[in-house]
């Protein structure tokens, strides 16, 4: 049904429970994982325009993708990790046309409606954004 999800990841432990969910999830169906983790510290949001070199913050997201890159590729699903910066709906959605997903699964924390006016949701506006399917994780729940 799937052939390439793309699982956006914060580097927090609500990470977890998508992982799980999209790992069985692309054993299914067969399909390839795409982890990108949108950095959103200064540096990130503008190393292209005044030409930066990569921040510690984003050192260690990279590495933080290339790990659990690593975890997925051992557990026998394709995977590949990118790094992006700037707004993360946008930058997610990009990424997901961009790399050719069909399917965008995200955690989520779970919040009510009034944390999401006052903080935003990120899930919220990546499924208005985009015309791919959405899956949402609760992300204080590890998958089984």
């Amino acid at each position: 049904m799937y052939k390439r999800i793309l699982v956006p990841l914060e580097n927090t432990k609500t990470d977890a429970a998508v992982i799980a969910h999209v790992t069985q999830l692309a054993k299914l169906c067969g399909a390839g994982i795409v982890l990108i983790h949108v950095a959103d510290g200064w540096v990130a949001r503008n190393a292209n325009q005044l030409d930066l070199r990569e921040s510690e913050e984003m050192k260690n997201d990279m590495a933080y993708l290339d790990r659990v890159s690593a975890e997925m590729e051992a557990s026998g699903v394709d995977a590949e990790g990118v790094l992006a910066g700037g707004d993360p709906s946008a930058e997610i959605c990009a990424a997901a046309d961009r790399e050719k997903c069909d399917l965008i699964a995200m955690s989520t924390h779970g919040h009510g409606f009034v944390q999401d006016v006052i903080r935003g949701s990120v899930a919220n506006q990546v499924r208005h954004q985009t015309r791919i399917p959405v899956l949402m994780v609760r992300g204080d729940e590890v998958a089984k």
